[in-house]
């Protein structure tokens, strides 16, 4: 292996592992005509001084590989690609088949943009048309899969397992394999990447004639994985590195961190070198001030150690030290310069063995310091006994006390180069990560960890990831809509994506935002009530007329300058959760009786389900159909945690009202239809991670309901089998306008509802006897389901009964919270032989909505004497 440097006034560098002269003007290089016109139609202006190195030798069909900071770029492989494809002559021999190219991507995201760019930039040449292949793991979809007539294929290491599956002779047909973030592929989906190149590697064995393989990796870091890439299924590639720090990765140079106070560093430093001194190294050690770069000058030349220094008030030039280090060296005498980050790109040393970092390295600046080890990198590519024994360079970093601000990217270089990591940095790293989180404490929740009840980068992700009081606290109002969290009615407005929604929560009697939409559909009706706002401000309230419907708005942004008398400002449908940009003569005044309700819209998220194949964002495909079923329609939901404006719910249903019976039937479960299309899987743990950060709360009432709920009552809605069930399920809890507002009742897995019940057991000391109910206007009457009762109690409060009773040696407990009062006195209950009749004679006259105050899974209706008014009516949302 052979390096070469280009550090010129671009600061470019470049690590080959073979010779190579760089494309760098796009009018001479190695790609077709056709190809180059529709570059420059699109305003290309490269090649960039990576691509100048990738594209000859993609271009010639050979393996390689391709680190950079552009390396999740498709533009560093698919021109020459292209270009490659149009050689027919390399594919003469290919028996009655079309050649394959395949793209392997690490997410859909990412397989969407390259197949998007392919069909741009196929218009350059006469290149069969691209398929993007990202498929569920219905096995359907997998089969159903065409590969006939076409150049290359676009997927992910997922689905290529899936279609190989069905099609595995596909990858007899490849010609030309792209790794695209080769680094991401063997971080997230290592398996799947080597078993798909162990297939490959057996067909390019079995396939007939001559063929043209080739083997294309790019990404933005240098991964372990691609050594035995390169080893085993790669022939001769041509590597290409333009960062410092991932070449001396590559390179194998050996990092070291040394802990010690900031006070002992140049005792720390001349320990140091007196092991390199006796190796004869060549060694930098590197400052961040002048100062500092003066006093180990001196330090070192007071213990004998022959010294050199510069930095930007040094009276000698850079061409003046350099000389002195060269003869120095190639006397046999060891000589240390020490020198400041400045100086390094004029003296341009590439033959260090060893760099000492006295000051804490950022990322920058520890690839520029690396760069001057670059003659002595020693990739072990090649076996080789010596290689294993020797390590020719060095990288030693003080770390201190005041090396904090460093700490988590250092620790993270050490990480991926595999080093050996110490605890003091380890401490260090994690008390700024904490430092660090606690500055985003004014930021919102972070989205994944809603979603799906974590977050993959931390570090990386801009939001919280703890609970704010100030803000979850203050806004914590979604519990207040909530008249049961056993079951909501919600209307989703907004889909965000498949599992994330704004919306309204629907109160099941008189529902206040009905009104107020009605009281002003009908103000803003008048003309003269129609009042334009002459200076919008920013946060308040107006009203917004949009057809005959009329809405609440706030405004979010206006303009930097309001110099225009009508301009773009942007507003928040307060009602609705959605965004948009209107002019500001739209926008009317909004009277105070219309502002009094707070803003009703809340964020929804559908707990226990994510993307398959570890994707951190839903398939477009899965939203869409979401969004197309489920907007402005009415769901019954069971809340299972709050937490400011935001709502968790499992499940989620849509409902169909049936007016004549006065009953509604539960059309599909959300989170069965997301299951359905193959796109998604299950997320057992979601709900688990919410609940875990809610509880970072203090214990709120709202708390104590839910977490109660969520405990004791987890069956209280079940899933049902299959998104098609429309069954009509049983009503415990009429609406409160005495129609039949059937209970969202799933049928989910018998383990779940099994665990219900051994834990009701548990928890009461006996077992639930299933009850029965119906009612006049005078009186509740409840069948507890019990033989041959023996040593039965029944106690009798305004607002509680109790049952309790032996059967068959079994203990039967029934403790229930009553939804209104009854009058004990009057109350009575009868032993018969299958069952023990209750009747409650109730203390107001009329029809109750429910029966208990919390849903109990062993109670239901009992449709053969329930009897209606004729007046009831059947619950209507406004």
């Amino acid at each position: 292996f052979q390096s070469f440097q280009n550090v010129g006034k671009e600061k470019n560098f470049v690590f080959l592992s073979k010779k190579i002269e760089p494309s760098s003007v796009l009018e001479t290089s190695p790609l077709l005509d056709g190809l180059k016109k529709e570059l420059a139609r699109n305003k290309f202006s490269g090649p960039t001084f990576t691509e100048s190195y990738c594209w000859p030798p993609v271009a010639w069909g050979c393996d390689a590989v391709a680190i950079s900071h552009q390396g999740n770029d498709p533009l560093l492989y698919i021109p020459p690609v292209l270009t490659l494809l149009q050689l027919k002559r390399e594919y003469q021999t290919l028996p009655n088949m079309s050649r394959v190219s395949l793209i392997l991507c690490p997410g859909w995201k990412k397989a969407q943009l390259v197949f998007d760019l392919l069909k741009t930039y196929g218009k350059g040449c006469r290149c069969l048309p691209p398929v993007l292949m990202i498929r569920g793991q219905n096995k359907e979809a997998a089969s159903q899969v065409e590969i006939q007539g076409c150049a290359v294929v676009v997927t992910t290491p997922y689905n290529l397992l899936r279609l190989l599956e069905h099609n595995p002779g596909l990858l007899c047909r490849l010609c030309h394999l792209v790794l695209d973030e080769i680094d991401v592929l063997f971080s997230d989906t290592t398996q799947q990447v080597f078993n798909i190149l162990d297939c490959y590697k057996k067909a390019t064995a079995q396939a007939r004639g001559n063929l043209p393989h080739q083997i294309i990796a790019v990404g933005t870091r240098w991964h372990k994985h691609i050594t035995p890439l390169i080893k085993e299924f790669m022939n001769d590639p041509l590597v290409v590195i333009t960062v410092a720090e991932e070449a001396a990765i590559f390179g194998n140079v050996q990092q070291v961190v040394q802990p010690c106070m900031s006070s002992n560093r140049t005792a720390e430093l001349l320990r140091i070198l007196d092991f390199t001194q006796s190796n004869l190294q060549k060694v930098l050690v590197f400052a961040d001030s002048v100062t500092d770069v003066e006093i180990i000058h001196k330090v070192l030349k007071s213990n004998s150690v022959v010294s050199l220094k510069k930095h930007k008030e040094s009276k000698c030039n850079s061409a003046c030290v350099l000389e002195r280090w060269r003869k120095l060296h190639s006397s046999g005498t060891p000589a240390v310069l020490v020198l400041t980050d400045d100086c390094l790109q004029s003296l341009g040393i590439t033959d260090a063995t060893c760099v000492i970092h006295f000051s804490s390295p950022s990322p920058g600046v520890l690839g520029q310091r690396l760069q001057s080890l670059s003659d002595n990198f020693c990739p072990r590519i090649k076996d080789s006994a010596g290689d294993q024994e020797h390590t020719k360079a060095k990288s030693v970093i003080l770390l201190t006390e005041n090396s904090s601000c460093h700490a988590p990217e250092i620790l993270r270089y050490l990480k991926h180069a595999e080093a050996e990591i110490p605890e003091e940095l380890c401490d260090l790293t994690a008390r700024v990560l904490a430092s660090e989180e606690d500055e985003k404490f004014s930021r919102p929740l972070c989205a994944s960890l809603k979603t799906f009840g974590i977050c993959r980068n931390r570090t990386e992700c801009p939001d919280r990831h703890q609970i704010n009081l100030s803000i979850d606290e203050a806004q914590n109002f979604a519990d207040e809509m909530i008249e049961t969290p056993e079951r909501v009615t919600i209307l989703p407005l907004l889909i965000v994506h498949a599992t994330n929604y704004f919306g309204r929560i629907v109160k099941k009697q008189k529902d206040q935002y009905t009104v107020l939409a009605k009281e002003m559909n009908d103000y803003f009706k008048v003309l003269g009530h129609r009042i334009s706002v002459n200076t919008v401000e920013k946060s308040v309230f107006y009203g917004l007329r949009e057809g005959a419907i009329c809405h609440r708005v706030q405004v979010v942004e206006t303009p930097a300058k309001d110099e225009e008398n009508v301009y773009k400002v942007t507003i928040k449908y307060v009602d609705e959760g959605r965004t948009s940009q209107v002019n500001s003569d739209q926008l009317l005044h909004l009277p105070a009786k219309f502002q009094s309700l707070p803003p009703q819209a809340v964020e929804i998220v559908v707990c226990r389900v994510k993307p398959i194949d570890n994707e951190v964002e839903w398939n477009p495909k899965v939203t869409d159909h979401i969004n197309h079923k489920i907007k402005g329609k009415l769901h019954h939901a069971r809340v299972v945690q709050t937490l400011g404006k935001t709502v968790w719910v499992d499940p989620m249903v849509g409902v169909t009202s049936l007016p004549t019976i006065k009953m509604w039937i539960n059309e599909y479960n959300i989170r069965s239809e997301i299951l359905s299309t193959g796109l998604g899987t299950d997320n057992p743990e979601h709900v688990a991670e919410i609940q875990k950060l809610c509880r970072q709360m203090p214990v709120l009432d709202h708390v104590e309901k839910l977490e109660h709920f969520t405990k004791e009552d987890t069956t209280g809605l079940e899933e049902p089998s299959s998104p098609q069930d429309t069954s009509i399920q049983e009503n415990s809890a009429g609406s409160c306008d005495s129609s039949m507002f059937l209970n969202v009742f799933f049928l989910d897995d018998a383990v779940q509802t099994k665990e219900a019940e051994d834990s009701t057991v548990h928890q009461q000391k006996g077992y639930h006897p299933q009850i029965k109910w119906f009612q006049d206007n005078v009186t509740v009457t409840l069948k507890v389901q019990i033989l041959r009762a023996a040593d039965s109690k029944c106690e009798f409060s305004r607002e509680k009964v109790s049952f309790s009773a032996y059967s068959e040696g079994k203990l039967y407990v029934a403790d229930l919270e009553l939804y209104q009062s009854v009058i004990a006195e009057k109350s009575t209950c009868v032993i018969k032989d299958t069952e023990a009749v209750i009747l409650l004679v109730k203390e107001k006259k009329g029809a109750w909505c429910k029966l208990l105050k919390k849903k109990n899974i062993h109670v239901s209706l009992d449709f053969q004497h329930w009897e209606e008014s004729e007046d009831e009516r059947p619950f209507t949302v406004g």
